[in-house]
């Protein structure tokens, strides 16, 4: 059965990368619909000319209600809001959603997931396979290492992304507080300057770098007396989480509704 995608956001910088990987894909998939906010000057404009390749007959709509009937499954990279909205017309409409957006409010998740009794909701910080291997071993490294290292996680982005500490960056720390025992609102320090005092041992600490067109860098250190382990991953294409959120797609057409990550599409769970 080929499954029908739609991409909304479909001019921003990840919108073409889904695009363009859609069109690679050989998992059985098919893109059927591109949305833009209505105010884009795009609205018409064929989606594959659109990324500098040959003409797909995909046009860019400016109202996701138009084509929500052609499509089985929604990939959303765009912001809280509207990726609310487009909840709320997903769920009324039996459509499945990837959801690659960043910066929700703990009232916008759960206003998210309440729709995920009646469709299937995969969302996650990272759609990278590598990122997701990354927390993993991450998972490992803190239940060997446990209260005898401090934890520090560093990220790096482009100077264009809005918010800090990236949404992988956060994920990692909660991977790690979850299997230290450890409650990361109370633990994690987003911040230092001035006269701080020493360290506390159970804190986990982030940093945050913006500049240039650094697509994303993580680096979590686990420093003990004597030693330290570094667990790194560098994307250097934003293909990468492209080709990851539509092998979700691909994946979560056939799930029945709740609430899915990557670690289930990858079979890590």
């Amino acid at each position: 059965m080929t499954v029908r995608v739609g991409v909304t956001g479909a001019a921003g910088r990840m919108g073409r990368m889904l695009i363009e990987a859609i069109g690679e894909s050989e998992q059985g998939i098919d893109l059927r619909a591109t949305i833009e906010r209505p105010e884009s000057a795009l609205a018409g404009v064929d989606s594959g000319e659109l990324i500098g390749g040959e003409a797909n007959t995909v046009v860019i709509v400016s109202d996701l209600a138009t084509v929500i009937g052609d499509i089985d499954v929604l990939i959303d990279f765009t912001v809280p809001a509207a990726t609310l909205a487009n909840a709320e017309l997903c769920a009324a409409h039996g459509v499945a959603m990837v959801i690659g957006t960043t910066g929700f409010t703990v009232e916008q998740e759960r206003m998210l997931f309440s729709h995920d009794s009646k469709i299937a909701l995969c969302k996650a910080s990272n759609f990278s396979t590598g990122v997701n291997l990354a927390f993993k071993l991450l998972e490992q490294a803190a239940a060997v290492l446990g209260d005898d290292v401090d934890i520090e996680i560093v990220e790096a982005h482009h100077r264009h992304k809005i918010d800090a500490p990236s949404g992988t960056a956060l994920s990692m720390g909660q991977v790690i507080a979850d299997t230290l025992g450890r409650d990361l609102n109370k633990v994690a320090v987003y911040g230092r300057e001035g006269q701080t005092g020493a360290r506390e041992r159970d804190t986990i600490g982030f940093a945050t770098i913006r500049a240039g067109d650094v697509v994303g860098d993580h680096t979590v250190i686990f420093a003990a007396d004597g030693e330290r382990l570094e667990i790194t991953h560098k994307a250097s294409s934003r293909m990468s989480f492209a080709r990851g959120a539509v092998r979700a797609a691909a994946w979560l057409a056939n799930q029945e509704p709740g609430k899915y990550d990557m670690q289930d599409v990858l079979g890590f769970k």
